[in-house]
């Protein structure tokens, strides 16, 4: 069994077929999915399909890529669905300095009022670091009392030990499958088993089979698979280790 712990399967690349994605990813040995939002507008869709669907669970947040979308009174209704639907974490939230125009100070607004959310309610965040995982730290520490993953990481050792330390875990997928990718490759090879997550952030991120197309959550079983082989051991006790700590982290009902 695997669980995908970061894949926007309400996304509208798969509004025509997102059964068979479902379909394929089960029999793919991927029972359990975390979808985390990117924006109010589609949290309602979001909730929905999950309830829909045994086995996908939601997270809602405000992503600093889709910054225009976002208003201040987002982060008061954002604390209203936590109370009202419960979900397994606060996110997608975060920071991104690569993509240019994103204010940074804006940013930083909604992701501390994300992070002060989460602690309140007591729910794990999911993170976007975009080269600004020193921030993203920085704020951890300000905020204090947050637990939860650094999806797609792709910082440096000492900064995946940061994270440790704080109790985030990392979440690695399709990049890591990559040959030049030797740092992160590096990483996985040799980081404490019990801080990783396994993810697809499908559609996006397409693992080195399948380049250049559409991701889904059945390759998520090939992002294992390198992750074994990277380590050195077989790929269930990848699958095992990986289940158990998304299952921690998010208090996921145990999969059939």
């Amino acid at each position: 069994m695997l669980v995908d712990s970061h894949c926007h399967l309400d996304a509208p690349e798969f509004d025509a077929d997102r059964e068979a994605v479902i379909h394929r990813a089960r029999a793919a040995g991927v029972t359990q999915q975390v979808i985390p939002a990117v924006d109010a507008e589609h949290w309602p869709q979001l909730r929905d399909i999950c309830r829909t669907h045994p086995g996908l669970f939601p997270a809602y947040g405000l992503h600093p890529m889709f910054l225009d979308s976002h208003r201040p009174e987002h982060l008061q209704q954002l604390g209203d669905w936590i109370a009202r639907e419960r979900p397994v974490a606060v996110g997608e939230c975060g920071l991104d300095f690569f993509v240019e125009g994103l204010d940074t100070d804006t940013q930083q607004l909604y992701f501390d009022g994300q992070l002060t959310l989460a602690r309140d309610f007591d729910l794990p965040v999911i993170v976007h670091a975009r080269r600004a995982v020193d921030a993203v730290i920085a704020s951890f520490k300000r905020i204090g009392k947050l637990r939860g993953v650094v999806h797609s990481f792709s910082g440096s050792p000492e900064q995946a030990r940061q994270l440790w330390q704080l109790g985030f875990m990392v979440g690695i997928g399709g990049p890591a499958t990559y040959s030049r990718a030797n740092r992160l490759r590096g990483l996985v090879a040799e980081m404490p088993l019990e801080y990783l997550l396994l993810e697809t952030d499908a559609p996006d991120q397409p693992d080195a089979e399948i380049r250049g197309q559409r991701n889904e959550p059945a390759r998520l079983s090939f992002v294992c698979e390198t992750i074994a082989e990277l380590r050195g051991v077989d790929a269930a006790a990848i699958a095992a280790a990986t289940t158990t700590n998304a299952q921690r982290l998010f208090n996921l009902p145990s999969a059939p």
